[in-house]
């Protein structure tokens, strides 16, 4: 690995500021990057670069929240909140998700957690309303690499215990930016050919609620689109050698199971997380202020002001050549960081 590269990230720790506070809203099951994505932002925890205040779960399976709470156990914040979704719009445990219920020999958990399964956790709309009213205003920030399913719906959440606001009051008076991954803005296929339409997973899953954000959402909104993913696939040669100072790692499980090496899975949620923590590094190029567009097929179009277009509080992420190498090496340099228990 060329550390050079990761001067910009470990001189920025060392004057950090107050801890980025982070709810990160996952489908953790539909692929391995999503567990990519949580021990980096475990990793930077332990730096003092964000505050993990929540994580709330879009994928409909009962072992989704266990696997996340296992997660969560695994590097020493156990009792961090796990909201999850009701009548989501995707189930079934996939390929990695009995992690969660896999024992050693003598009998224990693998990966030890207290949550049982989804069931037993409560609600991603009452725990995202009951965070979000205890913090400041303008504080927050929130990570999506899942369904739109969860902050679609809070938009529409009514006044409760937690707040007299209703759902999108709520969200314009205490969050910062919403970091999404999903669209595809450059059409990038797997193969690295530019093509005219991509349809991009996280949006297909649930349009009118990837619509419904799109058009209604009251804050800053900068998107990690499907082809910055592609452009900083994730080394396979990490997976087999970076994780085995434990004889079993989370983040080398579900990668095998997902897909075993040699591959170089697409770092798509990564990217998202990467910026939500860490914006002002320059990792990333930002195109200018606009808005983005979902047609009736999930079809993502990026409008900057026109004739016919107002200016809006959308931006998408871009990528030099030289940005996706610093990029992978910082995901890979956080996301094999040992755990601080």
């Amino acid at each position: 690995m060329h550390r050079l590269l990761l001067l910009p990230l470990l001189t920025g720790l060392l004057t950090a500021a107050e801890p980025v506070r982070l709810i990160f809203d996952t489908d953790l099951g539909n692929d391995c990057d999503d567990v990519t994505a949580l021990a980096m932002i475990h990793a930077l925890a332990d730096r003092g670069q964000v505050n993990l205040l929540a994580v709330t779960v879009t994928k409909d399976d009962a072992l989704a929240a266990p696997l996340v709470d296992a997660i969560n156990t695994f590097y020493g914040r156990p009792d961090t909140p796990i909201g999850v979704v009701r009548d989501g719009v995707s189930s079934g445990e996939g390929r990695y998700l009995p992690m969660a219920r896999d024992t050693l020999p003598d009998g224990s958990l693998m990966y030890p957690r207290d949550l049982e399964s989804n069931a037993a956790a409560p609600a991603a709309l009452d725990l995202l309303r009951q965070t979000l009213a205890a913090q400041p205003d303008g504080s927050v920030t929130l990570c999506q690499v899942g369904f739109f399913t969860n902050f679609a719906r809070l938009l529409d959440t009514p006044p409760d215990a937690h707040s007299p606001l209703k759902g999108r009051d709520l969200i314009a008076q205490k969050v910062k930016l919403l970091c999404i991954m999903a669209g595809a803005f450059q059409s990038i296929d797997y193969n690295g050919r530019f093509t005219n339409r991509h349809l991009e997973y996280n949006v297909v899953k649930d349009i009118p609620a990837a619509q419904k954000l799109a058009q209604e959402w009251p804050t800053p909104v900068v998107w990690s689109g499907f082809e910055i993913g592609i452009a900083t696939a994730y080394p396979h040669q990490s997976i087999e050698h970076d994780f085995d100072y434990v004889p079993h790692h989370p983040v080398k499980d579900a990668s095998v199971r997902y897909n075993p090496p040699p591959h170089d899975r697409p770092n798509w949620d990564p990217t998202a997380a990467l910026y939500a923590i860490l914006p002002e590094r320059e990792y990333f190029g930002l195109t200018p202020e606009g808005a983005v567009d979902v047609d009736d097929e999930g079809a993502t179009e990026f409008k900057t002001k026109g004739k016919n277009q107002p200016i809006g509080n959308h931006r998408a992420l871009l990528l030099t050549p030289t940005q996706a190498e610093r990029v992978r090496e910082a995901i890979v340099e956080l996301a094999s960081q040992p755990p601080r228990r």
